[in-house]
Parts: structure tokens; sequence; C-alpha cells
């Protein structure tokens, strides 16, 4: 009784969900686990079996994937959000992992389930694929960015993107060490903390350990469109 109340009253719906009937909400509560996860839990790991979507209610992840020579991370998504649409619903196997960087609540719903109301509901269908382009996008967009902009221009993104995106706020604590800021980036740690340093001293932003308060967003934003 509790799983199906969570979904009909749930004030974390997606978009999508909230075209779904009372019935069919009833029926994802009836096929859908609740779970929260620490900092640094691994929520899904690439390579292994699944049967579910997730849906990330609260909470803060990285998604990172195994390549040649070390695992790259490929994106950060703030709840709420699904993860693991492209890949689970044509895959039995994860493509990529997914990590709290913070204290997450998500929900892992039942596969067949979700695919009864992609198939059953043009509205429900519509909102997932609307979705998914406007992710494919920023992805497209992320990659170029990272291939064509000076690693300084990179950095000032990342900034304005933890800023504007995740946090909503120009004062906040970055959920990445150094080395996984790099990694974000596509930079060294070394790297990562020179500009850091430099960024600090021009009085562009203020750097406190790994609380960061944009002081001239003007200019933050010069230098990230410059590249």
């Amino acid at each position: 009784m509790i799983e199906i109340q969570a979904c009909l009253i749930c004030p974390f719906k997606s978009t999508a969900a909230k075209v779904l009937s009372d019935d069919e909400l009833t029926l994802m509560g009836d096929n859908c686990a609740q779970a929260t996860f620490k900092k640094s839990n691994t929520i899904f790991k690439q390579g292994i079996f699944s049967s579910n979507i997730v849906y990330l209610k609260q909470g803060i992840v990285q998604l990172h994937i195994e390549g040649p020579t070390n695992e790259q991370i490929i994106k950060i998504a703030k709840g709420p959000t699904y993860l693991g649409i492209p890949t689970t619903l044509d895959e039995k196997y994860n493509r990529y992992s997914a990590t709290a960087l913070t204290e997450v609540h998500a929900c892992f719903i039942n596969i067949s389930t979700f695919k009864t109301f992609v198939q059953e509901n043009g509205q429900f269908a519509y909102e997932i694929i609307l979705d998914l382009c406007k992710n494919e996008v920023n992805l497209f967009n992320k990659c170029v960015n990272r291939v064509q902009k000076h690693i300084r221009g990179r950095v000032a993104e990342a900034i304005l993107f933890f800023a504007h995106e995740i946090y909503e706020t120009d004062s906040f604590d970055l959920p990445l060490t150094r080395s996984e800021f790099g990694n974000f980036v596509a930079s060294t740690r070394e790297t990562i903390s020179r500009i850091m340093t430099e960024l600090h001293s021009e009085k562009i932003i203020l750097l406190k350990g790994k609380h960061i308060t944009i002081l001239d967003s003007k200019r933050l934003h010069l230098i990230s469109r410059s590249g």
C-alpha cells in the first residue's frame, strides 16, 4: 500500500509520469522499489545485468564509463531525472556506471512496466523521447566544447554548469575531487589546481577548499565563451 501511494502522491514525478492515470501510477507503484544511497555508493555498475529503469528522485550522481585505459566521467546528473533509458530499454546490461555524489533517493522501475507505458500511453512516450532528445543535444554540445575549447574555457564552463544547472546558486561546494574535476573536463589534477588558483587570484572566483563562490560572473562567462 505504501509503494502504491508513494507514486500517486510523489512530489518528484517526472513530466512523463504526470500524464499517467491513477491506475497507471498504481501499477508503477506495484512494480517499483525505492532506495537511498550515500555519497560514493554505486547505484548501478557497467556490465551488470539490469531489469530496471532508474528514476533519480533527489541527489546528484556522476555517470562514468570504462575506457581503454581508465574510467571517464561522461555526465553529472541531478534529480529528478531518469538514468539508463537509452541502454536499458534495448540492452540487458548497463553500458555505464552511476555513482552518488551526494545522498541519493532513487526508484527502480521494472522495465516491463515501463515499456508498457511507452507502448500504450502516447503522451508518456512523447515526454520520454523529448527528454532523451534534450539530453542528447546537451551531450553533443559538451563533447564539442571539450574538444575545441582551451582548458581555461572548459574549467569556466564547468564551474558555470555546477552553479546554474546543478546547484542554482553562485556559491556551492564542488562535489568532485580535483582529479575527478580534471577527468570531467579532460585535463589533469595539476592543471585544474593551477587554473582554479588563477581564477581565484584574478578575483573571478573565491576558492576556499572545495567551496566556490563566483565573484565576477560576466568575466567567467566570457572565459567560457572564448574558450
